[in-house]
């Protein structure tokens, strides 16, 4: 009688635990500690103005000037020995230029999402790996070569005009980068 009791209360203590761990384990994970998780290994790299030509039919029409960020991985990015900053702009003007992103006969149909995929894919292919989650595009605007030159031609004066095309600010959250003397890690 007594092996029947103990044997009854074995296998009662056995189920209730094996219904605890399998509710344990069947629950979401919580969106805001994900979330946080995610937060935690984000590094804002934050870009230069850089200048990209325009070149239309052998000549150039005018200038892109873009400030671009980036949110990267600060784990996988700490396997990279290359200074990073210019490593990114290396590759925004071999995108920008040389595959001609943008095009001056139709920047008004400027697709932003298009633009940040593309770069984003394209800073990943070349760093071997995810580094790379997303861009910030601060700042793109287009200047014509007579923008510039009616400019230039009066002393004192700064280039006031140009065409906006985008603007966005860098998240608060994530933490910017270190800089080095030029090398990020």
């Amino acid at each position: 009688m007594l092996k029947l009791i103990i044997s009854g209360v074995w296998v009662a203590i056995v189920t209730l635990g094996s219904v605890y761990f399998s509710i344990q384990m069947s629950k979401a994970p919580d969106p805001a500690e994900e979330e946080a998780r995610k937060r935690a290994v984000q590094e804002l790299v934050k870009g230069e103005v850089v200048t990209f030509p325009v070149i239309a039919q052998g000549r150039v029409e005018g200038y892109f000037l873009t400030r671009t960020s980036f949110i990267t991985d600060k784990t996988k990015l700490a396997d990279i020995t290359l200074p990073i900053p210019e490593l990114l702009t290396d590759e925004m003007y071999t995108e920008l230029v040389g595959d001609k992103v943008i095009r001056v006969s139709d920047n008004r149909n400027f697709d932003l999402k298009v633009f940040k995929a593309r770069v984003k894919e394209a800073l990943n292919k070349k760093l071997g790996s995810e580094v790379v989650l997303d861009v910030i595009v601060e700042q793109i605007d287009y200047l014509t070569k007579e923008e510039i030159l009616s400019s230039m031609s009066k002393p004192g004066s700064t280039i006031k005009s140009g065409e906006r095309m985008v603007s966005e600010k860098a998240p608060d959250d994530v933490t910017p980068a270190k800089s080095d003397g030029g090398n990020a890690h």
